[in-house]
């Protein structure tokens, strides 16, 4: 982790940081800009279009924590062969 990024930092403030550096992401790896619109459903029905297993969103003053949180929503497209798929296996249920 760069000495300037800090869990307790805001999401806006750790996007940032991470954006200044110069990466060689590995394929299927991607920085996501910050949407700064409310309107979740036109990015959800966009990927749904592009046949995207979904999106993940967070609260961009929320800061960093392990695990599961109320912070995140995740969006699964109901359309897509990965999603309908995992609804379909017993994954030890």
């Amino acid at each position: 982790m760069p000495a300037n990024l800090w869990p307790g930092d805001p999401l806006v403030v750790r996007k940032a940081t991470l954006a200044s550096l110069p990466t060689k992401a590995a394929v299927g790896i991607r920085f996501s800009e910050h949407n700064g619109t409310r309107d979740g459903g036109v990015v959800f029905y966009h990927a749904c279009k592009l046949g995207l297993e979904g999106i993940v969103s967070k609260r961009k003053d929320s800061t960093y924590r392990s695990g599961r949180s109320p912070d995140w929503l995740k969006m699964k497209n109901p359309a897509c062969e990965a999603v309908r798929r995992e609804a379909e296996e017993d994954w030890g249920r």
